[in-house]
């Protein structure tokens, strides 16, 4: 009971750009979850490889990659209201266009759009509610955005699979699918409704005389430790992402390769998945409470390791369902209390800047990964390919695991 007493109070506590933000998120996330759960079958359908696949996953992650610290320094200098307002817009029209085209080259340029556009909300969101919240709220907050948005993309992805199969009582699976990753599209747009209700007031900067400028050298030192804390997360996040770019975008084609299961049951395998991570989060709150936000971060993510390599090993289908469920939501679990810390170590003026360069290092290793684990699957099998990305993935976890621990340790000393 006090444990619901607690996040009652907390959700009281938030403004109305607060919620506005979240609901925003979830339209965005339906829409996403819709999209990702069968856009790589529609690849199939139209005749393509698997490498295809990869390329076009490469390709969005590296575009995302190369945007979001430009996105974030224009979040932190022109505003996020309009910044997400953009990038919904822009990113709807271009989903919409992704479940119509067919030919390989615009396939791999509107990938590469989709990861342009995208950023933009993305790199928006956190210090948006950071700076709609108060320091008390933040953990909550966090963990609360991060849950909902995971149950937005279960719906997505039950919708996603659900529909498809739908579909396909009166269309071709290839009409089917493209059905349903218009509908993606439209639930992806009207996240730009919310957007618009937002109220943002922008901090006044002090007039500074003509021939005063802050040079790029004495606002680093000014935010030294800053920073500091923005270097940690990123190399711990770029190993992390190296290791989720080898098997997350794959998960769905895992199940259909290994175990011919089907797309309603991929959507609601991975819709579990999702849930459980949406729990997972709001048991964060309680970890850090009990050990604090680093070590919480430290051992949820190395607590998933044992259900990453019985995935990668099993050839059950129940068993991999498992893993991957409690993988999913272990792993995750850390992720809003780690954006929480992060945005309460940094100065408002590069709270954009922190949350894209955080971001950027994770779409580096989705980006140089995805072609990596479809030549390795491609080589070795649905069953030794991914019992090798799997495995990989897991060393790869521990090593940004335990640099994040170290690093802090020697930050408080």
């Amino acid at each position: 009971m006090n444990f619901i007493r607690d996040w009652a109070k907390q959700l009281k506590t938030y403004n109305q750009n607060v919620k506005l933000a979240i609901t925003a998120n979830i339209f965005s996330q339906i829409g996403m979850g819709i999209f990702m759960v069968v856009y790589n079958f529609y690849i199939r359908e139209l005749g393509f490889s698997q490498d295809v696949n990869g390329k076009i996953i490469a390709l969005t992650a590296l575009a995302t990659a190369i945007i979001l610290v430009p996105a974030g320094m224009l979040s932190d200098r022109v505003g996020r209201k309009k910044i997400m307002t953009f990038g919904v817009m822009a990113s709807g029209i271009i989903l919409f266009m992704r479940g119509m085209m067919e030919g390989e080259s615009v396939l791999l340029t509107t990938g590469f759009l989709t990861g342009l556009t995208t950023a933009f909300l993305q790199v928006s969101a956190i210090p948006w509610l950071a700076e709609n919240s108060t320091p008390v709220q933040r953990v909550h907050l966090f963990s609360l955005n991060a849950a909902l948005m995971t149950v937005a993309n279960v719906i997505g992805s039950l919708l996603g699979g659900g529909l498809t199969d739908l579909f396909s009582f009166g269309f071709s699976d290839l009409i089917s699918i493209r059905l349903t990753l218009i509908i993606g599209s439209v639930f992806y747009f009207l996240a730009v409704f919310p957007i618009m209700r937002m109220q943002e007031v922008r901090k006044r900067r002090p007039v500074k005389k003509e021939h005063v400028r802050v040079s790029p050298v004495l606002f680093f030192k000014a935010n030294r430790i800053g920073f500091q804390i923005i270097g940690i997360f990123a190399i711990a996040q770029l190993l992390i992402g190296f290791g989720s770019g080898l098997v997350i975008p794959y998960l769905n084609l895992y199940f259909a390769d290994r175990f011919a299961a089907s797309t309603t049951l991929i959507g609601l395998i991975i819709s579990l998945g999702q849930a459980a991570t949406a729990v997972a989060m709001f048991i964060g709150p309680l970890v850090v409470k009990r050990v604090g936000e680093v070590r919480a971060v430290v051992f949820l993510q190395l607590l998933s390791l044992p259900f990453l390599l019985l995935t990668a090993f099993t050839e059950n289908l129940l068993l991999a369902s498992i893993g991957f469920l409690f993988r999913q939501a272990l792993m995750n679990a850390g992720n809003p209390i780690q954006m929480s810390l992060m945005m309460a170590k940094v100065d408002d003026s590069v709270k954009g800047l922190a949350n894209s360069i955080n971001q950027m290092v994770f779409s580096l290793g989705w980006a140089l990964m995805g072609p990596v684990s479809t030549s390795i699957v491609m080589q070795y099998g649905a069953y030794w390919g991914y019992a090798h990305v799997f495995s990989i993935t897991a060393g790869l976890y521990v090593a940004g695991s335990l640099y994040f621990y170290f690093a802090f340790k020697r930050i408080k000393e």
